[in-house]
């Protein structure tokens, strides 16, 4: 796995490898403007962020988002207007050369993240290696058996899965790769990352990039 992977804070994530992918790029330092491709979980401002998705966009990078949000991308005058592409949860396409599947993001039982906005998690595809950034979301059923290499799961609860929670869909889905997201900022704490690290089993990776 020939990859760069940071993690900014809370789901603001960068994968390099021949291509480079953002994930609700937010608090970017500079103006690197070297992302083909941006991606977009869902509206909330610590995901959806205009200044930042200008910051690390390329000219001719791509911009994907959920279709609900359609109305939104004209905020970004960065990219031409064909490059800000839509989805919908259960989607699966290749976009310019790469291919990527939208999953359901949201909550059970509580009002942030609601089924009906249909907001997204992502696997994207990149050299070969699957990488699954699950957005803002709940375990929910529609995740569970998710074939990936690489999984990026939120673990500070309140508006996602608390780490107990994100651990148990980790085993389910049992990456090579787990990086916890989305704690230390906004909601939960910095030690989150390692109280779901001594959850999972010991022949699981994890990486603590926040």
């Amino acid at each position: 796995m020939a990859v760069n992977i940071a993690v900014n804070v809370q789901n603001s994530i960068r994968i390099k490898g021949s291509k480079t992918l953002y994930f609700d790029p937010w608090q970017i330092e500079g103006e690197p403007h070297d992302g083909d491709y941006v991606f977009i979980t869902h509206e909330h401002y610590d995901h959806f962020s205009p200044e930042d998705i200008t910051k690390v966009i390329k000219p001719d990078g791509y911009l994907v988002m959920p279709a609900s949000m359609e109305n939104l991308s004209g905020a970004i005058t960065a990219i031409p207007s064909n490059h800000a592409v839509t989805v919908r949860p259960g989607e699966k396409r290749e976009i310019a050369r790469l291919m990527v599947e939208a999953y359901p993001a949201y909550n059970q039982g509580k009002p942030f993240h609601i089924k009906r906005y249909g907001w997204l998690g992502y696997v994207v595809t990149l050299d070969a290696d699957r990488y699954y950034v699950c957005g803002d979301t709940d375990e929910i059923p529609e995740i569970r058996n998710i074939r990936c290499d690489v999984a990026f799961i939120p673990i500070g609860g309140t508006y996602t899965m608390d780490a107990t929670e994100a651990a148990h869909l980790a085993m389910r889905l049992h990456p090579r790769v787990v990086i916890p997201t989305h704690y230390g900022s906004v909601v939960g704490s910095p030690v989150d990352g390692d109280f779901f690290q001594g959850l999972l089993p010991r022949d699981m990776r994890c990486e603590l990039l926040l």
